[in-house]
């Protein structure tokens, strides 16, 4: 059921190419039937993923229109509750029991996902839309959803495992999808584009992906291919997704972006990534929980085009923050979680012990560019509070067009091997020397780190820390082996007395050991904010 009318954007969108295919011969009939379970599809329309580039091209020079949503009083009676007791029957699901294919099974619309988005099934370069309905999913009979009848798209739909045992990708509101990454916990997310995401001067824009195409490859891995839109872009993305087993298991993504601009954008972001950071080791005073972590991801990593490897702790800050990390022709970035130990996270509910991490690998040069990191200030673990993405140096002009291919890969740890000692652990606490009075306005900064690189080597001259500082006083650097375990440790003091109790700029610290004058580990760049240390240390005496 399509109440849109027919403006150019619809043409666009929906015909992508010349004309529709009204007809199909029976053979291909009987395989469409067999892969909709029963679901009446549309028409065939002939689909590429070229027309689909051409459609968002051509979308991107018409004035944006948002898809509608004739019943939204309806919609907003549909809260969490009421959501999560509508079920999609699993005798409908797409392609359910059709070999090694993915199964496809759909969300219904509610308050937090209102807007529709139309899914279509590729078979053959055809096209056929699957509509909606009501009878595809179960509800109590009191369900505010048994009202709606106008409604003309879903909320999105999940992908099981042939055995349609468990789902391992989800598109679930149109901004956003997840996948199960290594162990089957779903975590942060990733989003199509982000645009002026923690600009002071104007709201952030999500754009949404309207529309989507389903393909199966025959290997195992499901083809999504999807049409972007907002007030400021356009976008056509293929996204190839595929489940991997062995030394890098996971879910691996490679997506092909073409973005097109309507309208200018301050800061445009690319392969952005979304994740829940709410304390950690270094700032476990920000919060009265009685678990001992609590987060998504723990840190930031970084490969630049010369080399360097970067690890940037998140934090939960007392203001929103945005930090750009110069990255030209990247190798590489991601929202990571190191910290694998349960018994630093004591959750046996959600398991954050066990939830993936998210490397975006260029498949090309991206040119020059930065890294961009927003911290959002929570008080809790149930909103995303964290984005990552690159952004071009170049001004991002109504008009301009780019063509993004990166591979996305959902794994434990990061597929590219490390080259040095990797950082995995930050800890705070009194400055100064056991024993002795303690320095006032004086933290000890404690960094645990691999021997990668290591092995064999002791305490001494060669090994020192090199710590430089933005503000505020260091000393006190030493680093040594930790006695009966297989790692090192680097530590030193950062002075902030000096520093104005009514002013809150951040000390910005680079941190790295070195072996006989080289670096012996990647860099390690924190962020502290006396406020909160000062907070911490109160709280200590």
């Amino acid at each position: 059921m399509t109440l849109e009318r027919p403006d150019r954007r619809t043409v666009l969108a929906q015909s992508l190419g010349l004309g529709a295919f009204f007809l199909l011969p029976e053979m291909a009939r009987a395989q469409a039937e067999a892969i909709a379970s029963g679901i009446a599809l549309g028409p065939a329309e002939p689909f590429s993923f070229e027309r689909l580039r051409e459609a968002a091209q051509g979308l991107a020079h018409e004035t944006f229109t948002p898809m509608a949503k004739p019943e939204a009083a309806i919609l907003d009676q549909i809260d969490y509750d009421a959501h999560g007791r509508i079920r999609f029957r699993p005798e409908r699901k797409l392609w359910a029991g059709h070999g090694d294919d993915n199964p496809v099974q759909f969300f219904f619309p509610g308050r937090y996902f209102p807007e529709p988005v139309h899914v279509y099934v590729v078979e053959d370069g055809m096209a056929r839309e699957v509509p909606f309905s009501r009878d595809l999913f179960t509800m109590p009979a009191d369900s505010p959803a048994r009202q709606l009848n106008k409604t003309e798209g879903f909320a999105g739909f999940a992908v099981q495992d042939p055995a349609q045992s468990a789902d391992w990708l989800a598109f679930l509101g149109a901004s956003y999808w997840r996948t199960s990454g290594y162990s089957g916990q779903f975590g942060l997310s990733a989003r199509g584009l982000a645009l002026d995401t923690a600009i002071a001067d104007g709201p952030e824009e999500f754009p949404r992906f309207t529309r989507f195409w389903l393909e199966q490859t025959g290997d195992g891995a499901i083809t999504t291919y999807a049409l972007l839109e907002s007030p400021r872009a356009t976008g056509a993305y293929r996204i190839v997704s595929r489940r991997q087993d062995g030394a890098a298991k996971g879910v691996v993504q490679d997506i092909s972006a073409d973005i097109f601009l309507r309208r200018d954008v301050e800061r445009l972001g690319i392969a952005p990534l979304t994740s829940m950071y709410w304390f950690g080791k270094h700032d476990r005073h920000v919060a009265a929980d009685w678990r001992p972590e609590v987060h998504d991801s723990d840190g930031l990593e970084i490969h630049t085009g010369g080399g360097e490897r970067i690890w940037r702790p998140l934090n939960n800050p007392p203001r929103v923050m945005a930090n750009s990390f110069a990255t030209p022709s990247p190798q590489g970035f991601g929202l990571m979680q190191r910290e694998r130990d349960f018994d630093q996270y004591e959750d046996d509910g959600v398991f954050y012990d066990r939830r993936a991490s998210a490397w975006v690998e260029p498949l090309e040069d991206w040119g020059a560019g930065a890294v961009t990191l927003i911290e959002l200030p929570t008080d809790d673990e149930t909103f995303d509070n964290i984005v990552a993405f690159w952004t071009p140096a170049d001004p991002a002009a109504a008009g301009r067009e780019y063509r993004m291919n990166y591979r996305l890969s959902w794994l434990a740890d990061n597929p590219q091997p490390p080259i040095n000692a990797r950082f995995r652990a930050v800890r705070l606490g009194k400055g100064g020397i056991p024993g002795q009075p303690r320095p006032a306005d004086t933290v000890k900064v404690v960094c645990d780190f691999e021997a990668t690189g290591l092995e064999g080597a002791e305490r001494g001259p060669a090994i020192r820390t090199v710590v430089t500082a933005s503000r505020g006083r260091v000393g006190g650097e030493a680093a040594y082996p930790v006695v009966g375990q297989d790692g090192w440790r680097a530590i030193f003091d950062i002075d902030f007395a000096d520093l104005p109790p009514d002013e809150d700029e951040p000390i910005d610290l680079r941190v790295y050991v070195e072996h006989d004058g080289k670096a012996a580990t990647e860099t390690l760049i924190l962020q502290l904010f006396p406020s909160q240390l000062r907070e911490m240390l109160a709280a200590t005496n």
